[in-house]
């Protein structure tokens, strides 16, 4: 069995790869929250190399503001006004009357970050905007990478 960051190639497992590759948003905000979580217990000088075999050592809080980062900008226009969200879907990607109807997925395409699956899924992928909410909460953090002295809890 292959890796498969979209759908899959084969019919095993009723022929779409929900678990062995696309991004799936409860199981990562769960692991964000999770890493928040066990910095605040362990702090600072507990840390973890990330990306692994990169030999650069982060906290358990950056290493979660960067999980963070990668889900938010699967919804975040980049240098050239697209949404990874969109894939190749012109008419999203460049339609004045589309491009700012974001839809939440079912799950995304491990690679380009494509919305895949059902497109009304705001009770799971919609928890993004929490990440999005608290990157907001912590502006200096994102910018110098440094974690809080404590984590306040929800």
């Amino acid at each position: 069995m292959d890796y498969e960051p979209g759908e899959s190639s084969t019919g095993l497992f009723g022929g779409n790869s929900n678990w062995r590759g696309p991004i799936w948003f409860p199981v990562n905000f769960l692991l964000v929250e999770s890493l928040q979580k066990f910095h605040h217990y362990l702090g600072n000088n507990f840390k973890i190399e990330f990306p692994t075999g990169s030999g650069n050592m982060k906290t358990l809080w950056d290493v979660a503001g960067e999980l963070s980062r990668r889900m938010t900008n699967i919804f975040l226009r980049d240098e050239k006004g697209h949404r990874p969200v969109f894939g190749n879907l012109k008419k999203f990607q460049t339609d004045p009357h589309w491009r700012d109807l974001v839809l939440f997925h079912e799950y995304f395409h491990g690679d380009s970050g494509s919305g895949l699956g059902a497109s009304h899924q705001t009770g799971w992928s919609g928890v993004v905007t929490k990440l999005m909410q608290q990157s907001g909460e912590f502006p200096e953090h994102a910018q110098t990478e440094t974690a809080p002295a404590t984590v306040g809890e929800d």
